[in-house]
């Protein structure tokens, strides 16, 4: 399915004026508030073809200024009705994902797995989109059980301003001056500051006494667009990594700032995703050291007939078996599970570790990232490619130099133990002393096909850059030499 990206239907621009102004705007980041409320809750027609009522639905375009700062998350908000519940968080669905996923995009396993354990343990984290909030909580107020408001007296209640009245007002809280001074960003809101200020609104919210829930329903509830291009999903990786890891090193720390506010479990359950960036050390380990070791004749397992190999060969086997069966149960494919194994392996060592390098010299002083959209925009040709499911790596990215240094690296070390096997006389020795390493070297070079492929073999656009070629290739030269 191709999803275009452009802007708002042309019939739907006549309906309502609102969205006329779009046409006398010349940069989306420099324009003014633009509200419309579509459906007014308080109209006693306000009701779908079924009769069901329907809530109140604004649109909002809040106002951007180049000389004010911009808060991306800022606006992505809806609003709950509720009593002891904070925000019932929904999962991301995405309708432009191919039939393998190609990119591992779709989250399956964390829909159906890792947020209902999350909601166990005492609440899903708020992941910046697909949110309903209680106005209470979002603004700063603590829990208290006492406090209860009739929301039912309230509806009752005659409003005297029309919707047109009321759009006039609101577009002054959508202005960028509107929280200059105040505590927005701070007490109150989305806490500004962090490329992941979702997750620490949410933590803030749970460790003032409030619940979560997480709610995933049958029908798909809320709808995004998945990155159509290699870069763009590591770029949005690193991103998400780095706000992680930023929050695991400062004071909202699950484990410091969630101390005796929330259990144990979820302070836990947090630092899973705060300590992604950490993770990009041991993977890269694994995959640089027994493969250059391999070069140099240096074993490092136990040999294939000692019984010290079996503790190694069961938890390969058992984790890798156990997240085929989970991936298969929650929906996916054979294939689709080996491409999400393959982003796993990208992710970590480009994304997560990129997202490393940047905080620590972020607190050094010598960096200060910036937040950075993801694209959900492509050519022509970036869509046809991605439609059949060829990856794209058509960028000179310093990401795609490490990807296609490891994966060359590999390759060499592959090559390695073929001449080993093939040359020396005792080939049993050779497999004996080696055979857990040539087998990880051979199941990496198998992950980084695609790489080699856009290496040596595609023409198209969509192929790896001869810049990036050649510095992978030199790079992987001197280290395995």
């Amino acid at each position: 399915m191709r999803v275009e990206m452009k802007q708002i239907p042309e019939e739907i621009r006549k309906q309502h004026k609102e969205f006329r102004e779009w046409n006398l705007v010349s940069s989306r980041n420099d324009h003014q508030t633009i509200f419309k409320i579509l459906i007014d809750g308080r109209h006693p027609n306000a009701a779908d073809a079924e009769g069901n009522v329907l809530p109140t639905l604004v649109y909002l375009a809040r106002e951007k200024r180049p000389q004010f700062h911009h808060h991306f998350k800022a606006g992505a908000m809806n609003a709950l009705n509720g009593h002891q519940i904070a925000y019932v968080q929904y999962p991301q669905h995405f309708n432009n994902l191919t039939k393998n996923d190609i990119y591992g995009n779709s989250f399956r396993v964390a829909r159906k797995l890792e947020f209902p354990g999350l909601d166990a343990n005492g609440g899903p984290c708020y992941i910046g989109t697909g949110c309903f909030h209680r106005r209470d909580a979002l603004c700063g107020k603590k829990y208290d059980k006492t406090c209860k408001v009739g929301w039912k007296r309230l509806n009752r209640r005659e409003v005297e301003e029309n919707a047109t009245v009321l759009e006039e007002t609101c577009k002054v809280l959508a202005s960028c001056s509107f929280e200059q001074n105040t505590q927005w960003g701070n007490e109150m809101g989305l806490k500004y500051g962090c490329p992941a200020e979702d997750i620490i609104t949410g933590l803030s919210i749970q460790c003032r006494g409030w619940k979560s829930i997480y709610l995933n329903p049958e029908r798909e509830s809320f709808l995004g667009i998945a990155p159509t291009s290699l870069l763009t999903m590591l770029v949005q990786h690193k991103r998400w990594a780095e706000g992680h890891f930023q929050i695991f090193l400062s004071r909202y720390c699950s484990l410091l700032y969630g101390h005796n506010r929330i259990p144990l479990k979820l302070q836990l359950a947090y630092c899973t995703g705060n300590l992604w960036a950490a993770n990009s050390l041991p993977t890269l380990y694994y995959i640089v050291v027994p493969c250059f070791c391999l070069l140099k004749d240096i074993p490092l397992f136990p040999k294939v007939s000692s019984p010290w190999v079996l503790p190694f060969a069961y938890v390969a086997i058992a984790h890798r078996a156990y997240s085929l069966g989970e991936f298969l149960w929650c929906g996916g494919t054979f294939q689709a599970w080996c491409n999400d194994q393959r982003m796993w392996l990208f992710k970590r060592t480009t994304s997560y570790f990129f997202a490393l390098c940047d905080t620590i010299l972020k607190l050094l002083g010598y960096s200060n990232p910036t937040f950075v959209i993801t694209a959900k925009v492509a050519d022509e040709d970036v869509l046809r490619r991605y439609e059949q499911e060829l990856m794209e790596f058509g960028d000179s990215s310093p990401m795609f130099v490490v990807l296609a240094s490891l994966a060359m690296l590999n390759l060499f070390s592959c090559f390695g133990a073929i001449k080993k096997l093939v040359f020396n006389a005792d080939h049993s020795e050779v497999s004996d002393r080696f055979g857990l390493q040539i087998l990880l070297c051979f199941l990496l070079v198998a992950l980084n096909w695609p790489v080699y492929n856009a290496v040596f073999f595609r023409k198209d656009n969509g192929g790896m850059p001869a810049p990036v070629t050649y510095k992978s290739i030199t790079f992987a030269l001197l280290v395995s030499t």
